[in-house]
């Protein structure tokens, strides 16, 4: 039994490029993977930060969180959206179960944590605050120790979808520096049972970069400037992780987890320019070029279905007697969903060749579908095509991304390393390749991370909280959103980010 545990969170880490292709260059995971577990950690479906890393924390599905991404249907009309926040988790997380115990947390950069809501120890909340301007920390004076500590604070990068490449990846190492800086400090000068860390560096370096290095992207090219910007970054970060392990007592358990990976990014499959052409969703007028989709340009009386751009694509029905202007009969709907998923699964891209393209009902993946869910949930190209929800596009497929570049799309497997800090912090650990071989685990979930914690602790999970904990060495609502205010905030700053 650990008397501390420590999580340090990498969004998107890849698992093929930290345990097999820079593995070598990567001393202190690899000190990790050798002398505890590892292995592909599956996210959940969709593999996207928002919910993913709530997932983790309360282990429960985005349908019991009743969060499917940024943006939610906040009713069943057409333009009821509600942004997720931390006001729309109803279920315990980690450290409201370990502040029963009285154990004290400090929680920095975990996703949906905004706004900040009290917790026994200290709060540094995510990349959705507005700015360290507001009350983005928990106690509320936090964010003077931090000015103090820091200087500026980086919430996250500015835009990261680019062509500036070099002012974001000046932006990405001086956000993971500043983040590790603070973790250190808090690690060293407050106390803490557990403590928990999400760095967004590699996300953003993965959408902003990707096309740099993998010969398989669509717009690679030998020899560019940044062929070697991700590698790099990776092991300035395995050297942050390993500053970080010497500060930790040597009974600590430590994880480190990503909510997802990445994979290139081929494309993007025009959703609501599809269903147009497809006859299930009709515009009053054409539109005028490539623009932006909104409700009111829809003729709802001869609409069946629309859809939402983004990694993955949502797919609504407009039902009779559910939607304001429904009129697909409710009998009707399980034969549309079948036939849509059939049509979708078969696309091609634009050559005709398969994608892969994966259609998911959300009532057969999610242990229940709190708020509004999805009636289809769709992986273009298995993700390896993002949807695209913007219409006037003279083909439904397309090579430039409507929400500015990005190389990558997430991945349905993170990573999952766990050791004892004492065993990782001596430099003659045995870190062959025989112990990596021995450590490896597969069949890894992102829902038994919050149980393993709490097992780290003697504490029994709560009832529905994940499935097991994974052993070292063994097998293993929308009714409270935003302020009107906070939404226009929240709104600006998302697209900022390119996410709207």
């Amino acid at each position: 039994m650990s008397r501390k545990v420590c999580v340090i969170g990498l969004d998107c880490a890849a698992p093929e490029l930290v345990f097999d292709r820079w593995r070598e260059e990567l001393p202190h995971l690899r000190r990790i993977m050798a002398r505890g577990v590892y292995g592909p950690l599956e996210s959940t479906t969709p593999p996207i930060t928002v919910p993913a890393w709530m997932s983790m924390m309360t282990g429960k599905d985005p349908g019991t969180l009743g969060i499917y991404g940024f943006r939610n249907r906040r009713d069943h009309s057409y333009e009821g959206l509600a942004f997720a926040s931390s006001r729309m988790i109803h279920e315990p997380t980690l450290w409201d179960v370990l502040a029963e115990q009285g154990k004290r947390t400090i929680a920095l950069g975990v996703p949906l944590t905004y706004p900040p809501r009290p917790i026994n120890g200290l709060l540094v909340t995510d990349f959705l605050a507005p700015d360290t301007n507001s009350d983005y920390t928990y106690p509320p004076e936090l964010k003077d120790e931090i000015k103090q500590v820091v200087g500026d604070y980086l919430l996250d990068t500015r835009e990261f979808r680019t062509e500036d490449k070099g002012r974001l990846l000046a932006d990405i190492y001086t956000m993971t520096e500043r983040r590790f800086q603070l973790a250190r400090h808090l690690l060293a000068n407050h106390l803490w049972d557990f403590f928990i860390l999400v760095e967004m560096g590699p996300d953003r370096i993965h959408h902003g970069f990707w096309k740099f290095f993998d010969p398989q992207h669509p717009k690679y090219v030998p020899g560019n400037p940044f062929e070697n910007a991700i590698r790099d970054y990776y092991i300035a970060l395995d050297a942050q992780i390993g500053q970080l392990l010497a500060l930790l007592e040597p009974d600590t358990r430590v994880l480190v987890v990503s909510d997802h990976g990445a994979k290139r990014m081929e494309g993007g499959l025009c959703f609501n320019e599809w269903l147009i052409r497809e006859g299930y969703l009709t515009l009053k007028e054409p539109p005028q070029g490539v623009t932006k989709f909104s409700p009111q340009m829809v003729d709802w009386e001869r609409t069946k279905a629309w859809g939402d751009g983004g990694y993955y694509g949502r797919l609504f029905l407009n039902v009779r007697g559910r939607e304001p202007q429904g009129i697909v009969p409710p009998e009707a709907v399980e034969a549309l969903k079948a036939e849509l998923a059939a049509k979708l699964e078969a696309l091609g891209d634009e050559n005709g060749k398969p994608i892969g393209t994966k259609v998911f009902r959300p009532e057969a993946i999610y242990a229940r579908c709190r708020n509004v869910a999805p009636d289809l949930i769709v992986y273009f190209g298995d993700l390896h095509w993002r949807s695209v929800g913007s219409v006037g596009h003279p083909s439904i497929w397309t090579h430039e991304n409507d929400t500015g570049p990005d190389d990558a799309n997430h991945a349905p497997f993170g990573i999952f390393l766990m050791a004892e800090a004492g065993d990782v912090q001596n430099p003659l650990a045995d870190v062959s390749d025989a112990a990596l071989a021995a450590n490896r685990r597969e069949r890894l979930s992102l829902y038994d991370v919050a149980p393993t914690v709490l097992n780290a602790f003697g504490i029994a999970p709560p009832p529905g909280m994940g499935r097991s904990a994974i052993g070292v060495r063994s097998a293993v609502a929308s009714d409270s959103a935003y302020t009107e205010a906070e939404e226009a905030e929240l709104a600006r700053r998302l697209e900022d980010l390119g996410y709207l």
